[in-house]
């Protein structure tokens, strides 16, 4: 008997395997927190890899920082009063500095939650601006990408004399990787931006890992470049969200030396395929919804056989996460439909979701331990479990009689290579 611990939103789920000769736990690799996270980022302040903070800051210039939305674990209590403190020692009006939350086309953020991705220290003194990527008298057009993007960007944010991302560098399911230019290229567009720019997806190389030979990617890097961002603050976690390194530099630089840290931590040299993969996305903010929490999906897709059984444990408080993903599922009963309806219309967000699902749904069973209404979580086509033992119950079924089992607590951090 051997008992397992996989992150639950807050929590964890605590269950028990009889006969585990047949079990693996797979673990990205393990890497201690900075020791004086405050120290080295400040550190990292004073040293940006490939540029000159006293050519960047200017007394008079109007500074916007791009920080992510509550679905992305980016530890800004620490970095941003930081990143404030070392702003104004140049000289800078704290008045002609504004924070956009960057939330692309993810649920937007009220007035009231501003202190769950900003500091009240910066509520209190800072201006603070919601991203709406539908609202056009908030959007500036910038051209075309040479991939055809149309590209509609926050106007006050592209007129800042200064644009700064902050972010989390890790893998992403089919961006390659986040980070970078992505929190404003994607999280401050226009619908139509991300629309189009999602839309290559459906591209064999737009998948986990691929950075350099990603359309989407570098399609991505093409945009940051038309907005003119000049630096960015990333940071790369352990599994407990604690900093194990930051990067301060030019955007695409940051990348270059973040994703190779990445990779060390995230990357398992997995030789084998199971019959059974038991996934978490690792917990809050990575599971706050299902249209996060399916990324850990696409990491179980890696190690699970064809036919094989999937479960995914996420507690989803904020249920499916997009209305129009919601909404596009309405009386659509099978995978097969929705990849029917997402292959006839236009590509658009949140349908995405449905169509991504779908094809993960063609190949494999998967079971949803959430704590979403079962019927809210039925739409998905997902089926949903109250608990661990009910799913693998109802999995035994699809398995051979000594299924090789994976376990993977946080699916989001861990690739096979």
């Amino acid at each position: 008997m051997r008992t397992f611990l996989i992150p639950y939103g807050y929590n964890f789920i605590k269950f028990t395997m009889a006969n585990t000769d047949n079990v693996e736990q797979i673990l990205p690799n393990f890497v201690s927190p900075l020791p004086n996270p405050i120290q080295e980022i400040n550190k990292a302040l004073e040293n940006p890899i490939d540029f000159n903070n006293c050519n960047l800051f200017q007394k008079k210039a109007r500074v916007a920082i791009a920080i992510n939305d509550q679905t992305r674990p980016v530890p800004n209590q620490i970095l941003l009063p930081q990143l404030l403190e070392f702003i104004e020692k140049f000289g800078m009006n704290p008045n002609n500095i504004y924070f956009f939350i960057a939330n692309g086309t993810h649920k937007s953020i009220r007035t009231d939650e501003s202190h769950l991705v900003l500091p009240n220290s910066i509520i209190d003194k800072n201006k603070v601006i919601t991203h709406d990527c539908d609202d056009r008298n908030q959007l500036i057009y910038l051209g075309l990408t040479k991939r055809n993007t149309p590209v509609w960007i926050n106007r006050l944010f592209f007129e800042a004399d200064i644009k700064i991302m902050i972010g989390n560098i890790e893998p992403h399911h089919f961006m390659g990787f986040s980070g970078g230019a992505k929190s404003a290229a994607i999280g401050l567009a226009g619908r139509e931006t991300i629309n189009v720019n999602h839309h290559w997806l459906i591209n064999p190389l737009c998948i986990l890992g691929n950075y350099d030979h990603n359309p989407m990617r570098q399609d991505v890097e093409e945009i940051g470049d038309m907005i003119g961002l000049h630096a960015a603050l990333n940071v790369i976690l352990n599994t407990k969200k604690e900093i194990a390194q930051v990067f301060w530099g030019s955007p695409r630089t940051v990348m270059r030396k973040g994703i190779p840290y990445s990779k060390s931590i995230c990357q398992q040299p997995i030789q084998k395929k199971y019959d059974l993969v038991i996934a978490s996305p690792g917990g809050h903010p990575k599971d706050i919804n299902l249209y996060q929490s399916q990324k850990a999906i696409t990491h179980a897709s890696l190690i699970v056989k064809e036919n094989g059984v999937i479960i995914l444990a996420a507690a989803c408080p904020d249920g499916l996460g997009s209305i129009s993903y919601e909404r596009y599922m309405h009386k659509l009963k099978s995978p097969d439909e929705v990849i029917k309806k997402f292959e006839r219309d236009q590509f658009s967000i949140g349908p995405h979701k449905a169509y991504q699902i779908a094809i993960q749904l063609k190949k494999y069973r998967i079971f949803l331990i959430s704590d979403m209404d079962p019927e809210i979580a039925k739409i998905s086509l997902l089926t949903p479990c109250q608990n661990i033992e009910e799913a693998l119950e109802k999995a035994k079924q699809f398995l051979p009689p000594h299924p090789q089992i994976a376990i993977l607590p946080y699916a989001t951090n861990t690739v096979a290579s």
